[in-house]
């Protein structure tokens, strides 16, 4: 006969973790897609109680605003249609000083962080992020915005010969009551490009970050992932066989909650930022990883 499981006693420490959603969804919508990982750091982290805080993206898109619109259908003009909402939309636009050539500019994006912020407020403090394609984009922007001397580096850099005007540091993240992150899980993310969001990247990211490739991601370039995970310090790299998603299968979730579980411990003890794990770059596939399958 089998042993009893032993259950931890005494209080549990708390665990609070932002949760961003992907362009055209939702907090609600994100929250039903990520219940699997939910109960899965529930289980991997038993002498915690896990708190998963769901905000919605402020930008409240259009049909004709979300990718492969062909006109409104009968369920659009009938209002059935699932809300949809972003951090901020992407626009192209005239490069100022380059004939033919443009620039992105992310428009809403103060009023996308400036949500962010306020759930910090209201809802944090928060021991880490994950974040899904734009989320994920986004939830590297907060762990940059949260580490020590950032504000110092938007400040005091100017882009590349001045050509684009660069984006100022939030003014909703100037007074957050907020420490740096312990962790951030990107899935499908991507770096915001060009010279205008350099001061994100620039100095490099120092937060731990786990960050998951699909191999079929038909929405997100490998290019653009990677362009976030080279500007990540600590980062490791794992890729899934599937597409543009968060995977829910036991691997990835494993993979996932044994990272976080493994940032909550370094915390408690010390840095940890020698560790082999976080050498910036390392990638491995699920099946080369420590993870307790």
């Amino acid at each position: 006969m089998s042993p009893p499981i032993k259950t931890p006693s005494g209080p549990k420490t708390s665990l609070n973790i932002l949760m961003l959603h992907g362009y055209t969804q939702s907090g609600p919508l994100f929250q039903s897609k990520t219940r699997a990982l939910h109960k899965a750091l529930t289980k991997a982290l038993p002498t915690h109680s896990i708190h998963l805080s769901y905000p919605t993206g402020p930008i409240h898109l259009n049909p004709s605003d979300i990718p492969g619109y062909n006109g409104p259908s009968t369920m659009e003009m009938e209002g059935d249609t699932e809300p949809a909402y972003g951090w901020w939309r992407r626009k192209d636009m005239p490069h100022p000083s380059r004939k033919g050539e443009t620039t992105i500019l992310y428009t809403g994006l103060q009023e996308g962080l400036a949500r962010i912020a306020e759930t910090i407020t209201e809802e944090g403090p928060f021991d880490g992020v994950i974040g899904f394609s734009q989320g994920a984009c986004a939830a590297g922007m907060v762990a940059s915005l949260l580490e020590p001397g950032r504000q110092d580096a938007f400040s005091s850099r100017t882009s590349q010969n001045d050509e684009v005007e660069t984006e100022a540091f939030p003014a909703s993240f100037t007074s957050l009551r907020q420490p740096p992150l312990k962790f951030a899980l990107i899935y499908s993310g991507f770096v915001a490009p060009g010279a205008r969001y350099m001061h994100f990247y620039d100095p490099m990211l120092k937060t731990r970050t786990l960050h998951f490739l699909g191999a079929l991601d038909g929405v997100v370039e490998e290019a653009r992932s990677k362009g976030l995970i080279e500007v990540c310090e600590r980062a490791k790299v794992v890729t899934h066989p599937g597409g543009h998603f968060l995977p829910s299968q036991r691997p990835w979730l494993d993979a996932a909650t044994g990272f976080v579980k493994e940032c909550v411990e370094q915390a408690a003890i010390g840095d940890g930022r020698t560790e082999k794990a976080y050498i910036k770059g390392e990638e491995d596939n699920v099946e080369n990883m420590d993870v307790p399958f």
